[in-house]
C-alpha cells in the first residue's frame, strides 16, 4: 500500500459554517439524495458566469461509487475538508476537497488493494474473466463506500485477482480504513464469503449455495446502520448462476454477523433476485428496517418458497436478517421473461407523509412504473401494499434506470432517454403527472440525480450528471419548474469534467459539485 500524508479528526472547525457531510450513497440511510444545509451554491450563482469545472483530480480507473465528504480533517496541523473517490482499479483516494494546490496537489492520501504477499500478483479482476464488459476492461471497486465519521472509518469492498504458481484465484474483501491515513483498522481485510442451504446457485455439494467471489457483482452502495454493516450484491450481465445477497458484518471486528439469498430456490437456474439498483444502497428506515429492490428471477415467495425476483423487499436487521414484508408488481413473470428489471434503481424511503399512508417508499424498474409503497403494509403479492403506481412514467421503454432524489416534497427521475422530471407528494401520493419536466434529455442510461437547499428548503436545486456520452455533463436546475440554471456544456470545452460514467451521482456539498468520472474526479464551484 502507499499512503500519502497522515490526517487527525479536529473537534474545532476553522470555517464560519461547517460543510455537511456527505458519508454515504445519496447522503443518507433514507437515500434522498438531499443535501439541505447548502447555503452557498443558489439559483443567483449557479450559471455559466459564476460557476464553473474549478480543477480536477487525475485518478487511475473509472468512478462508479459516489464520492464521499468529510469536512474538518485536520491534516498535518491544517484543517481540510476532504473528499473520498474509489476507482475501478482497487484504489481510494482522498482528497482537499477545495483546493489541489501544495507539495502533493491536494492529494492527502492513497491506498490500493493490487497487493499480495510474496510470489502472488494482485491485480482488479479483467472483464474478459468474468465475460461481462457492463463494466470495462476491469473490475475493482464498484460499490459505492460508506463512512463513519464518530469512529474515523472507511468502509469499501475490494474484488482481486490472485495469481501464483498454484494457480488463479479471485476474491472480495472488505477493507475498514482509518481516514487520517488510509490505513486497515481491525485486522482487516476480511474476506466476503458466506452460505445458506439452498437449491439454486453456486453449490458447495453439501445442500447449500455459496457466494461466488468471480460471479457476484458487489454493485450497490454499503450501508451503515444501527451498528451493523450491510453489503449486497447482484451479477455481472446476468451470468448464472448467481443470487442477490445481503451480508452482514460487525464495523469493528469485520465478523459476519448475518446472511440472506434472495433466491436460494429458485428454478432451472434461474435464481438471480440481483441487487444492482444502479448502484444505489439499501435504504433503511427509524426504526432499522432495510428496503431494496430486486431484479430477474424466480419468485415463488407467494406460495411458501424464499425467492423475490423482481420485488421491494423489507428485511429485520441483524442478527436475524430475515424478510420482514415485501411488494411484487402483478406482472413479475412477464418483467423477468423480458429481462425488465424492478430493481434496476434503488429504493427511496421517504419523510413521514400526511394521509391515511405515513409511510412510504418510492422506486421504478426497468418498466418506467412509478411505484409508491405502503411501508407499513407492503402488500406482498400484486397490488396489495402499493398505494400508487403510475405506468410508464419514466425513461425510455425498457431502460430507465438511476434512482430517484428528493427535496421539498417532491421526488425528481432522470430515467433514460427521457427529461428530468418533477412529482410533487400530497396526502401522502403523487401528482400523476409530472409538475415539472425540463427542457432538455438525458442519455441512454439516464442520469444520477443530487438535490440540494439551505435549511429552510430556499434555493433548492436538482443535479443531474449525465454519464452517457465523453464528456460527461453536469446539469443543474431550479427544483421548483426544473428551469436549467446551468450545464458544463455552456462554455464550450471549459467545464468538461472527463469521460462519463454510467449511473454516476454527483456530490453536493460546501459549495462545491464533486463528479467522478473514467479518469478524473472534477470538482464544479464558483469562482
Amino acid at each position: 500500500m502507499r499512503h500519502i500524508l497522515l490526517t487527525a479528526i479536529c473537534a474545532c472547525s476553522l470555517f464560519a459554517q461547517t460543510p455537511v457531510p456527505v458519508p454515504t450513497y445519496h447522503n443518507n440511510n433514507s437515500r434522498t439524495g438531499l443535501n439541505n444545509g447548502e447555503t452557498t451554491l443558489t439559483w443567483n450563482n449557479v450559471n455559466v458566469n459564476s460557476f464553473r469545472l474549478l480543477f480536477t483530480y487525475p485518478v487511475d480507473a473509472q468512478v462508479y461509487a459516489q464520492p464521499l465528504y468529510v469536512p474538518g480533517l485536520n491534516i498535518n496541523g491544517v484543517t481540510h475538508n476532504v473528499v473520498f473517490a474509489a476507482t475501478e482499479n482497487n484504489s481510494v483516494y482522498a482528497f482537499d476537497a477545495d483546493s489541489n494546490a501544495g507539495a502533493n496537489g491536494g492529494l492527502l492520501w492513497h491506498v490500493s488493494f493490487n497487493v499480495g504477499p510474496a510470489g502472488v500478483t494482485v491485480t482488479p479482476v479483467a472483464s474478459s474473466d468474468i465475460g461481462c464488459s457492463d463494466i470495462s476492461p476491469i473490475y475493482g471497486i464498484t460499490g459505492t463506500p460508506v463512512i463513519d465519521i464518530a469512529s474515523q472509518t472507511l468502509y469499501v469492498v475490494a474484488k482481486t485477482k490472485e495469481v501464483s504458481q498454484s494457480g488463479v484465484t479471485y476474491a472480495q474483501r472488505l477493507h475498514a480504513l482509518s481516514l487520517t491515513d488510509g490505513q486497515e483498522k481491525f485486522g482487516g481485510p476480511g474476506g466476503i464469503q458466506g452460505s445458506v442451504p439452498g437449491a439454486c446457485g453456486n453449490a458447495d455439494g453439501h445442500g447449500n449455495i455459496i457466494v461466488d467471489p468471480l460471479l457476484q457483482n458487489q454493485r450497490a452502495g454499503l450501508l451503515l446502520s444501527s451498528g451493523t454493516l450491510y453489503v449486497a450484491f447482484a451479477s455481472h450481465c446476468d451470468i448464472n448462476p448467481y443470487n442477490g445477497w445481503m451480508l452482514a458484518y460487525s464495523p469493528t471486528t469485520l465478523q459476519q454477523t448475518g446472511i440472506l439469498s434472495t433466491s436460494p430456490d429458485g428454478t432451472n437456474r434461474d435464481c438471480r433476485g440481483g441487487i444492482w439498483q444502479a448502484g444505489a444502497g439499501p435504504a433503511t428506515d427509524a426504526a432499522g428496517n432495510i428496503y431494496f429492490l430486486t431484479g430477474n428471477g424466480t419468485f415463488n415467495a407467494a406460495n411458501g418458497g424464499h425467492s423475490y425476483g423482481d420485488s421491494f423487499v423489507k428485511l429485520n436487521p441483524a442478527p436475524a436478517l430475515t424478510v420482514n414484508d415485501y411488494f411484487t408488481p402483478v406482472n413479475q413473470s412477464n418483467m423477468d421473461s423480458a429481462d425488465l428489471d424492478l430493481g434496476a434503481g434503488g429504493a427511496l424511503v421517504l419523510p413521514d407523509q400526511t394521509g391515511p399512508n405515513p409511510h412510504l417508499v418510492v422506486g421504478t424498474g426497468k418498466t418506467g412504473t412509478i411505484y409508491l409503497v405502503n411501508r407499513d403494509n407492503m402488500g406482498k403479492s400484486g397490488i396489495g401494499g402499493a398505494v400508487q403506481q403510475i405506468p410508464g412514467a419514466v425513461g425510455s421503454r425498457f431502460e430507465p434506470f438511476p434512482m430517484p432524489a428528493y427535496v421539498n416534497q417532491a421526488v425528481y427521475f432522470a430515467g433514460a432517454n427521457d427529461n428530468v422530471k418533477g412529482f410533487q407528494l400530497n396526502n401522502g401520493k403523487l401528482t400523476p403527472r409530472p409538475f415539472a419536466t425540463s427542457a432538455q434529455g438525458v442519455g441512454f442510461e439516464g442520469a444520477g440525480l443530487s438535490t440540494s437547499s439551505d435549511p429552510s428548503g430556499n434555493n433548492a436545486i436538482v443535479w443531474a450528471l449525465d454519464g452517457n456520452g465523453s464528456p460527461a455533463i453536469v446539469h443543474a436546475y431550479k427544483a421548483t419548474d426544473l428551469t436549467e440554471l446551468y450545464n458544463s456544456n455552456q462554455a464550450g470545452t471549459r467545464d468538461n469534467p472527463g469521460p462519463g460514467v454510467k449511473f454516476s451521482v454527483p456530490t453536493v456539498s460546501g459549495g462545491k459539485v464533486y463528479v467522478g468520472t473514467a479518469n478524473t474526479l472534477a470538482v464544479y464551484g464558483n469562482f
